[in-house]
């Protein structure tokens, strides 16, 4: 219901068959009821979830769904892009071959792991995957890549012209905008789903706002932490106390998966192939609101785009931003080709706003890949492919448009959630807005770029993320962060997708280069 009020639908007769028949109303922020529902109410709830479905939103002119019709409402959009290969049909789009999303015999296989880091791996091959330069167990080539089968190639490099020593320019940033990306992630982990209020307390009560460094329970007043508790999944692994390496963070999940995906298939892959991967090497227990529907919807045996819209009243939040980074990392100067691979990613789970977002985080990525760009041009090669009348565009407008008058960071944030503070916290309006000001304000400094971030509340290990590798890609060296930021992680991740526990980023930044580099 509130999905359908905010793309203008009238969710109001759902409303009121809902209350009539004892249906609980929607939380302040987050959680189910405190008692499950009866399946009379599931049934219901079913009933009316269709018929808002079957509501066509007015908001449709300004925030087309189909790919041509976005690429036509932006009137600045880089040109020439051609209709990416593998997007899922729409009411407007022929449904283009090779739907079939079951796995794939090739796609099934386990990898040791980047440089041999997998179960078994010897301290030879630790050593040359820290060093960036993967090796197989003789040392005398390339390893096999994460989720390429163990024996033989993987069919989909056939015929491809891979460069196994990509330019090392682009590699160093692509190892700060990994690195950049994690400590982002992890500055915001203690404090997700915290309201504004709750940051704040936290962090001025050890002496630490305007935000600058990690958060710290040493000094909290127990009165300010029974008030605000930290996030409890995190906080063991996220304040400056306890930190060890990168933990395991779904904003670093699916850029790895992003990578793989370019592995098995390149960047001409489908939506059905981001669905095959997903089946293959992405447990269901780690996926969260529209990425876990649209796996629900994957099981049930629904395609690409009925994974993205069936009974999913979130797609339009923020899951599809937080996997386009690696997009714009593997077409550095390229915003329109950036944006197409992240569409196809997006389709599975997203509509509307959600892919939109996505977008712009690629095509801004890609900008900033090459080393030339500042802060200001990078995000405008984002808006320029967000159809402009759309209520995204216009967010992130104001995001920009708000950072740049007012110097006080602190009224900017305030600004933002008297404006979009209707919203649920993880909706890609608000926060795609807020990562656009946090940049802006920062002026493109990495530390002001991820605290601006993480303080303006909201979604604040993604929006964290996002910002802190454009803004380490912008900085162009992982020397270029702070070591407050660099040291604590110990070029050392945390992951369930196979083959990259404990990888280091500057494997990363070398298997991601080499993607860039392929033809």
């Amino acid at each position: 219901m509130r999905q359908a009020a905010e793309d203008g639908r009238n969710p109001e007769p759902a409303r009121r068959a809902w209350l009539a028949a004892g249906g609980s109303p929607p939380p302040d922020r987050a959680g189910a009821s405190p008692t499950p529902a009866p399946p009379e109410l599931r049934a219901l709830a079913v009933g009316l979830l269709d018929e808002l479905a079957a509501q066509k939103s007015p908001l449709s002119a300004a925030e087309p769904q189909p790919w041509q019709a976005i690429v036509a409402a932006c009137p600045d959009w880089p040109r020439p892009t051609p209709t990416p290969p593998g997007t899922p049909h729409t009411e407007r789009d022929p449904a283009p071959a090779g739907h079939d999303v079951r796995p794939r015999p090739e796609a099934t296989g386990q990898a040791r792991g980047p440089g041999g880091r997998g179960p078994g791996a010897s301290a030879a091959e630790r050593n040359a995957a820290r060093s960036g330069r993967p090796q197989t167990p003789g040392g005398d080539g390339p390893a096999p890549s994460p989720g390429t089968p163990a024996a033989g190639p993987d069919p989909a490099r056939a015929g491809q012209d891979v460069d196994l020593e990509p330019d090392l320019a682009l590699r160093t940033r692509l190892e700060a905008a990994w690195l950049g990306r994690a400590v982002g992630c992890l500055l915001g982990k203690p404090v997700e789903k915290l309201p504004l209020e709750g940051i704040r307390a936290l962090a001025r009560a050890t002496g630490n706002w305007p935000l600058n460094d990690w958060f710290s329970e040493r000094g909290v007043p127990r009165e300010v932490l029974a008030a605000y508790p930290w996030n409890r999944r995190s906080a063991p692994t996220s304040l400056a106390e306890n930190i060890d390496g990168m933990p395991e963070d779904d904003d670093l999940n699916y850029p790895l998966l992003g990578l793989v995906l370019l592995q098995r298939h390149g960047k001409g892959f489908t939506t059905a192939d981001v669905a095959r991967l997903w089946l293959d090497a992405l447990p269901a227990g780690r996926t969260f609101t529209a990425e876990r529907v649209a796996y629900r919807n994957l099981l049930l045996g629904l395609e690409p785009p009925a994974t993205a819209t069936h009974h999913n009243p979130f797609r339009e939040w923020i899951g599809a931003l937080i996997r386009a980074d690696v997009h714009g990392w593997t077409n550095p100067g390229d915003p329109a080709a950036a944006a197409a691979q992240a569409y196809r990613d997006a389709a599975l789970t997203h509509t509307g706003n959600g892919v939109y977002a996505a977008l712009f985080v690629a095509a801004a990525t890609a900008e900033a890949a090459t080393g030339r760009a500042d802060v200001h041009t990078a995000l405008r090669a984002g808006l320029a492919v967000v159809p402009p009348r759309s209520r995204l565009a216009e967010a992130v407008r104001l995001g920009i448009r708000a950072a740049a008058d007012e110097p006080d960071f602190d009224l900017v944030v305030d600004r933002l959630h008297a404006r979009y503070g209707h919203y649920h916290w993880v909706h890609a309006v608000p926060n795609t807005a807020l990562i656009a000001a946090a940049l802006t304000h920062a002026d493109g400094d990495f530390t002001r770029s991820v605290c601006r971030a993480v303080s303006g509340g909201w979604d604040t290990d993604s929006n964290g993320a996002t910002a802190g590798a454009l803004a380490a890609l912008l900085a162009g060296s992982p020397s270029a962060l702070p070591d407050r930021w660099r040291a604590p992680l110990k070029n050392r991740l945390a992951t369930t997708v196979p083959g990259f526990d404990g990888i280091g980023f500057d494997t990363l930044a070398h298997l991601t280069a080499q993607e860039a580099a392929r033809s």
